[in-house]
């Protein structure tokens, strides 16, 4: 089946494809504060990441192995081990829409906790989506569009990523693709409608639009799927179509790369505070984008300049790839169409329970973030999902913010650090992944 098929058949596909916009930019004035380079940990670990392994052959990935669904730029980015990579004008004036995203004391929070720790916390619900995922969608877009590529396809979970590549590829005049993993499909209709808002084509996960998606609902109709199911149909439809390319929202290094906005705002903002580090930083784990954004820069400060920042992974009990995953080569999707990746993995064919944290239910980890987990540069614990919102909602009733069900994981932790363990005086950074304004139906069984 062609792609072009599967779009028609999934019946959302509008008649005409909008035309490119322009890709030069706006010569709008852009704050100094909104980063100008992207920041690469791996200028700075002292021991190579792994490299990725073609499929077939199991030999390292070159350019050509990937052009298939990258554009040229992303490819270098995916492979370069230089410390930054500027930042294109275009690119920086979107940012600028909500970058930088506020470092916000949690004084409210100190006091419900009776802590004397300092509690920060880094706020990426302020983008127009209400999470961190638009830092690379937009990048993304951007060269793809610059490559003359007008059609994306993607996986997504929750919806976050779904929306904001969704949006990226609106302000850019392409359009976008989004198998969407059932359960979320199902209990998240608000992602959905969020996606279409934006010109997007959203469809359940597995579905009968694909090889894949077919093999799979045969071999059980009523599986609630799962983010490797949702990238083995996208992949699918983008290789299907050479006019298209397709786009991950997490794991990869580029997105990784892109993502380390975040953390080098915490590091100007820290140092804006008066404060001389983070002692503890806490990111949910679920791919490991807005963990690897939000810890990298500071990691690499620790190589760089000695500073001794503790970073910790904060994932879903039912979804424990790094504190119960093997460390090894694996396909990132279900049907093995993706590259063999070195990480932590609780095997492609894992399919975890509908857990409402829908951004967390991927079977790997980011080769990035793994491979910093085996040299000791990370930590990694697991939260029960009633203890996240447990979290999420004392948050919110101390901050007055809803955090992202993705978020409480790392809330949690943090919390519970700030009770039991945290000196006078030490300073505890929080990534706030996103917002939970639309999922209060997540949060309806814990209030």
């Amino acid at each position: 089946m062609a792609a072009a098929d599967i779009t028609a058949e999934g019946g959302a596909a509008p008649s005409t494809i909008p035309g490119p916009r322009p890709l030069e930019p706006l010569g709008v004035e852009v704050p100094s504060t909104v980063p100008t380079h992207w920041y690469n940990l791996a200028a700075d670990l002292p021991v190579p990441v792994p490299p990725h392994l073609h499929p077939g052959t199991h030999e390292p990935l070159g350019p050509e192995d990937l052009a298939p669904l990258f554009p040229m730029a992303l490819i270098q980015q995916e492979v370069t081990t230089e410390r930054y990579v500027e930042i294109p004008q275009t690119v920086r004036e979107i940012y600028a829409m909500w970058r930088p995203s506020p470092l916000v004391r949690a004084h409210r929070l100190e006091r419900a906790l009776g802590t004397r720790a300092r509690v920060y916390y880094k706020y990426e619900g302020v983008s127009p989506v209400g999470s961190h995922k638009p830092n690379t969608a937009v990048a993304q877009a951007y060269y793809n569009a610059v490559e003359g590529v007008m059609r994306l396809t993607t996986e997504t979970g929750a919806g976050q990523w779904g929306a904001s590549l969704s949006m990226a590829c609106a302000l850019l005049g392409m359009t976008c693709e989004v198998w969407q993993v059932r359960a979320s499909y199902d209990s998240k209709p608000y992602r959905r409608m969020q996606m279409e808002t934006y010109g997007g084509i959203c469809h359940p996960s597995p579905s009968d639009l694909t090889e894949a998606g077919r093999a799979m609902l045969a071999k059980d109709p009523d599986t609630t799927g799962s983010l490797g199911m949702a990238i083995s149909e996208a992949v699918e439809a983008a290789v299907k179509d050479p006019g298209a390319h397709y786009s991950l929202g997490s794991v990869l290094n580029h997105v990784m790369l892109h993502q380390s906005v975040i953390g080098q705002e915490v590091l100007v903002q820290l140092a804006e505070a008066g404060e001389r580090q983070a002692d503890v930083v806490f990111g949910c784990a679920g791919g490991g984008s807005n963990l690897g954004g939000l810890t990298f820069p500071l990691i690499g400060q620790n190589l760089r300049e000695g500073t001794t920042t503790r970073a910790v992974a904060c994932e879903p009990a039912a979804c424990p790839s790094l504190t119960q995953g093997e460390y090894r080569y694996d396909h990132g999707d279900v049907a093995g169409l993706t590259p063999l990746l070195k990480m932590h993995t609780l095997g492609n064919d894992f399919v975890p329970p509908a857990i409402h944290a829908g951004g967390l239910r991927y079977h790997g980890m980011s080769p990035m973030v793994s491979h910093a987990v085996e040299l000791g540069l990370m930590e990694a614990v697991a939260v029960e999902q009633d203890d996240a919102f447990a979290a999420g909602i004392e948050f919110a009733r101390a901050e007055g913010l809803i955090p992202a069900p993705e978020s409480t994981h790392a809330v949690a932790a943090a919390m519970a650090y700030a009770r039991t363990s945290a000196s006078d005086g030490e300073v505890v950074v929080i990534g706030l992944s996103g917002n939970g304004v639309l999922d209060l139906a997540a949060y309806s069984a814990y209030v």
